[in-house]
């Protein structure tokens, strides 16, 4: 119903967002532009499967097609899930190194047994810690018209963030000496 109402909305320069607040946005110009703000993205990351917290964390920017906003939330849902399974306060490459780098970690992907496993947990922390560092930080620091972010970047990068999400949620916590 809110994509329906957001169809209409669109050329008011209004969006209902998840929590039924009407944050305002760019006028639509015509129909059609405004009913694929109000799907396109969402539908096409659904395609993708992209798992659910992405997309709880993202919705309102999806929804409005705010794609800079979008992928910093989806990003930051990364971090909140760390904190979540390890009860780390910690934030960015901290996080990253205390929650998947220590020998055991926190938060192991896998039962890191042979060198390859061993070589998959530090590629997760690198990508985990890549993507703080090459979206998330921009993000927070850069204005949004100074960093430009296209709509085929974004579903990269959420299907990235997703990946990350699914090996979050698979992670077990090894016994601490």
């Amino acid at each position: 119903m809110r994509t329906l109402l957001n169809q209409a909305l669109a050329f008011s320069c209004l969006v209902v967002d998840e929590a039924g607040n009407l944050p305002s946005t760019d006028a639509a110009q015509t129909l059609p532009e405004a009913q694929r703000r109000a799907r396109d993205l969402r539908a096409d990351l659904e395609g993708r499967g992209v798992h659910p917290d992405v997309l709880k964390f993202c919705r309102a920017e999806i929804l409005v097609d705010n794609y800079f906003h979008a992928v910093q939330e989806a990003v930051k849902s990364v971090a909140d899930k760390m904190r979540s399974r390890t009860g780390l306060t910690d934030d960015g490459a901290a996080l990253v190194d205390r929650a998947l780098g220590y020998d055991p970690p926190l938060l192991a992907i896998n039962s890191r047994t042979t060198a390859s496993e061993h070589s998959e947990q530090k590629g997760i922390a690198n990508l985990v810690r890549g993507t703080f560092g090459m979206f998330r930080n921009p993000t927070a620091h850069e204005a949004r018209i100074h960093w430009a972010m296209r709509k085929e970047d974004a579903e990269d990068l959420l299907t990235i963030v997703s990946l990350i999400h699914r090996r979050l949620d698979k992670a077990n916590m090894p016994p601490r000496a």
